[in-house]
């Protein structure tokens, strides 16, 4: 099965890159040649990968093998607007593989040459470039699509004549029987399952069922898309995730009186850049983008890229609800519902909501209220373990997230401070007390309350 080496260690000077099992080497073709597949179907999306990286790796591992001819076999099927990489990425990659032969008939005769001593590291380097491209003896490219055409007419008159003959398309997987040991290849089950399906499509069958790909194990400083127990063991215990505790303390800092905070985006390039970076354990200056919007961003899409909510899966039916329940018993429900969540989960949504009960604060400046930063923030805490939150369900989930912004300091505080009340189920045909009624009164402060429109959820929750 194709995908990570069982024997791969985390000292691999590419581990990053050789996790994902995208290269591998396995098998001889027709005339004994070794053979090195490339699988784009186990790309990561393009802000989970270093595609300079990817392409050292490459170079990497055919230093191993292009002192012989060897054959490239290419599986195409997986590309997609996420993991693609730029068009000049690719168009470096080929110059490191492909040089005009004009250019390169003198290396062979500088290896044999004692001057080569006293040659420069560039010459030596080209030398080494040109033996990719001298001792590949054929390309193919499996299950080809439109794109790859394209590319090719886009950098056809920048290849040599020779190289271009190197290069044969293959619709399916069965026709690479007559050029190599096809037993002996490693294919990932994604591209034997795509091929059945276009063999059962070419047949006039009914396509096997799809299936999802096994996962991949993530880097030791992976920080987007794993589990706060795996952010602690690799963090020396430390509860708040590192890209949390970055994100809001910069936020603190520079922008709670940022107008719309939360509301606006912000470029996907940078949002998966930013990612890789973190992912790859290197430092990020948010000041270097000059965008507020760009934290807040980055700190929405951290908790929307947890493997499980938050506030857990198992709390979703209890906080749906919450509209059941009496408006002045919601914040001791709120309490109750919190108490099932495990420790190292409420330590990290109690200093969230810390955060944004602050950001609330400011809401006179940056127009952010408890009832906006919910809109905001409800599905990013919260969603179902199967399918998505229906729209029926985003009234109960917002007035939850609500709640913990405005009554953050009752809600997470001691019990014996709360002065909790025991919780009664809702009586049929008693009437609902506003939310409003359960709102303490603020200080005077002469500041005046600016006016924001109602959002869908005030009024839901006044017609509760």
């Amino acid at each position: 099965m194709a995908g990570q080496d069982p024997a791969l260690s985390t000292s691999h000077p590419f581990y990053d890159v050789a996790r994902h099992g995208i290269l591998q080497v396995a098998g001889d073709d027709r005339f004994g040649r070794r053979i090195v597949t490339f699988s784009c179907c186990r790309m990561p999306p393009s802000h989970e990968l270093d595609h300079q990286r990817l392409l050292e790796y490459l170079k990497y591992t055919l230093d191993q093998y292009v002192e012989n001819d060897y054959t490239i076999v290419y599986f195409h099927y997986g590309l997609n607007s996420r993991n693609k990489p730029s068009l000049g990425w690719l168009q470096s990659a080929y110059k490191e593989f492909d040089r005009k032969d004009g250019d390169l008939t003198v290396w062979p005769r500088l290896v044999l040459n004692s001057r080569l001593k006293r040659s420069s590291h560039l010459s030596l380097r080209k030398y080494w470039d040109y033996r990719y491209k001298k001792n590949l003896k054929a390309l193919y490219v499996v299950h080809p699509t439109s794109f790859i055409k394209v590319l090719w007419n886009i950098f056809k008159p920048l290849m040599s004549h020779k190289f271009g003959k190197k290069v044969t398309y293959f619709n399916y997987l069965s026709e690479l029987h007559e050029h190599l040991k096809y037993d002996q290849l490693i294919i990932p089950p994604e591209v034997l399952r795509y091929d059945e399906k276009l063999q059962s499509l070419h047949e006039g069958r009914m396509p096997p069922p799809t299936k999802t790909p096994p996962p991949r194990p993530p880097l030791p400083t992976q920080q987007f898309g794993v589990s706060l127990q795996y952010l602690k063991d690799k963090n020396q215990g430390e509860l708040i995730p590192p890209v949390l505790r970055f994100t809001v303390t910069y936020l603190r800092e520079k922008g709670l009186r940022t107008e719309g905070l939360f509301r606006r985006s912000a470029s996907v390039q940078t949002v998966r850049e930013i990612q890789r970076l973190y992912n790859q354990g290197k430092p990020v200056n948010f000041d270097d983008y000059g965008d507020i919007h760009i934290p807040a961003v980055i700190l929405k899409t951290f908790l929307r890229e947890l493997p499980q909510p938050l506030l857990t899966f198992q709390a979703y039916e209890q906080i749906l609800g919450i509209t059941c329940v009496e408006s002045s018993l919601r914040v001791t429900c709120c309490r109750q519902i919190l108490r099932s969540l495990p420790e190292h989960n409420y330590v990290v949504l109690r200093y969230l909501m810390g955060f944004l009960h602050a950001v609330s604060q400011e809401s006179l400046f940056n127009k952010m209220n408890s009832s906006n930063l919910a809109c905001v923030f409800g599905l990013n805490l919260i969603w179902p373990s199967q399918g998505s939150s229906s729209l029926s369900a985003l009234v109960p989930l917002n007035l939850f997230t609500e709640l913990l912004i405005e009554y953050y300091e009752k809600i997470f505080s001691a019990p014996e401070a709360s002065g909790e009340h025991s919780l009664a189920p809702r009586q049929q045909g008693s009437r609902a007390a506003p939310l409003q009624e359960a709102v303490p009164r603020t200080r005077a402060t002469g500041l005046t309350t600016p006016t924001l429109p109602p959002s869908p959820l005030t009024a839901a929750r006044r017609r509760l």
